[in-house]
């Protein structure tokens, strides 16, 4: 059983949009916690300011017009559109529930129905059953006392020869008189029960008027809730809408920024913001038609994985690789994208482990994220690379590139329990594994991912230490 990964104020740039992150390799693990509303710390403000104002140093010297678009976007990316999320995701579960109890009640008030049609059958067959037991006594009397001849009777009285005869006679007589008193007291009994059905239709009667009065409510209830969550939801549309136009205004004017950390600032603005558009496409392309399976085991191809994010910004320069590569890959350079046609079986010279696409791993889970972002970027990728903390050693076996050194594209693995900056720790029993989108020039990067702890599929972060991290290339 996994465990939730252990967490602390993480001083990072951008926030995170869950609070755990769960990830299996080729497989789901326990679903993330429902999303709770609290206050901002001071440490998060303080963070939140701090971010606003090295954004607003980066932007020194850019025009007014363009610096308040990066600005009003990072907004969007880091601020107004994760609050959304969390508004529209607590919207829909309240939804839920209500539907649910609506639901449930309406059940118990059908099956409280069905035991008043029940009850109505038993009494009304009770009042049959008393009518059929006074004719079968009138019978019994009838064949005993009225069956023989005047000349029997007299026979019985006058002529009979022995004692016997006589105490026969007269047991027989004593035969039919307890036959008629029991049938008598059996007809009594089944009259009593009557009334004392009787007695649970009123009462059941009563509490199908109290459960009809608290289905309508709850329905109405339910109905409001939806209602709630579509507007909810109408409203983080509408941001990420916003969001968008701001994206691609920004990109059609980046040629106007002259200072490499006004070009670095607005490319990290609109990484997030794309990575944040992914996850709207994702949500809109039927989950993708993956496996949601929630077992360890990879299992059930389905190739019918027809989600394709949009290419991603123009990358970051790369650094120059300082390869460890234990797998004997060799001569392999760092272009992004790759030369790997989605779900090949053989690229740069080796095995790439693709035998049924992305289907083997779980709906939102890491593993299909990296498999995704993989794929779109024509980078190999296996379809059975094991939890997010195996994809490197996986990797090494098949003869990818793999080192210390980010790049973009690169699939970024967390070790089982690895502390990540002191902000979080990687799941003590899966790890993690995420996709490089950009390295900072500070030596940080950021990265895509997915987990279902995050509040959106994929989310977005910056992590600092990356020298700390295995990194899969080719």
């Amino acid at each position: 059983m996994s465990r939730k990964m252990t967490r602390q104020v993480r001083p990072i740039v951008g926030l995170m949009l869950a609070s755990a992150m769960f990830c299996a390799g080729g497989v789901a693990v326990v679903a993330a916690p429902a999303p709770q509303a609290h206050a901002v710390s001071m440490s998060e403000y303080q963070a939140k300011v701090s971010n606003h104002a090295k954004l607003k140093s980066q932007l020194a010297g850019v025009s007014s017009g363009l610096a308040d678009t990066i600005l009003q976007l990072a907004d969007l990316n880091d601020n107004q559109i994760p609050a959304a999320v969390e508004a529209a995701e607590s919207a829909q579960q309240a939804a839920e529930q209500a539907q649910s109890l609506a639901e449930a009640t309406t059940q118990r008030l059908q099956a409280a129905q069905q035991d008043k049609a029940n009850l109505e059958e038993q009494i009304k067959q009770t009042g049959s059953d008393y009518d059929d037991a006074k004719a079968a006594v009138a019978q019994l009397a009838r064949e005993s006392f009225h069956g023989s001849s005047t000349s029997d009777v007299l026979d019985f009285v006058t002529d009979s020869t022995t004692a016997d005869d006589f105490v026969n006679k007269m047991q027989s007589q004593a035969a039919v008189t307890r036959s008629e008193s029991n049938a008598a007291t059996d007809a009594a009994n089944e009259l009593n029960t009557s009334m004392n059905r009787k007695d649970r239709l009123g009462a059941i009667e009563q509490k199908i008027t109290q459960l009809k009065e608290q289905a309508d409510q709850q329905a109405a209830s339910a109905q409001q809730a939806a209602s709630e969550a579509s507007a909810k939801q109408t409203a983080l549309q509408k941001l990420r809408d916003e969001g968008t136009v701001k994206r691609e205004k920004l990109e059609s004017q980046k040629s106007q920024l002259t200072t490499q950390s006004a070009k670095e600032a607005a490319d990290i603005v609109a990484m997030k913001s794309q990575i944040d558009s992914w996850n709207n496409q994702y949500n809109n392309s039927n989950n993708a038609a993956v496996n949601p399976n929630n077992n360890q085991q990879q299992s059930r191809p389905n190739n019918n994985t027809n989600y394709n994010p949009a290419p991603a910004p123009a990358p970051a320069p790369a650094p120059t690789p300082n390869n460890n590569n234990s797998g004997g890959a060799s001569g392999m350079n760092y272009a992004v994208p790759g030369n790997c046609p989605a779900g090949s079986g053989y690229c740069y010279g080796h095995n790439t482990g693709n035998t049924v696409g992305g289907a083997a791993y779980p709906s939102r889970q890491c593993t299909l994220w990296a498999y995704l972002r993989r794929s779109q970027l024509s980078l190999p990728v296996g379809s059975y690379m094991g939890n997010g903390a195996d994809w490197a050693n996986t990797a090494r076996g098949l003869g990818y590139l793999v080192n210390n050194t980010p790049h973009v594209g690169a699939a970024m693995v967390f070790a089982r329990g690895q502390s990540v900056g002191g902000h979080w720790t990687a799941d003590w029993q899966y790890g993690h594994v995420a996709v490089v989108e950009r390295v900072n020039a500070d030596g940080s990067v950021l990265i895509s991912e997915g987990g279902t702890g995050f509040a959106t599929f994929p989310a977005w972060e910056t992590i600092s230490n990356a020298g700390a991290y295995q990194y899969v290339h080719y």
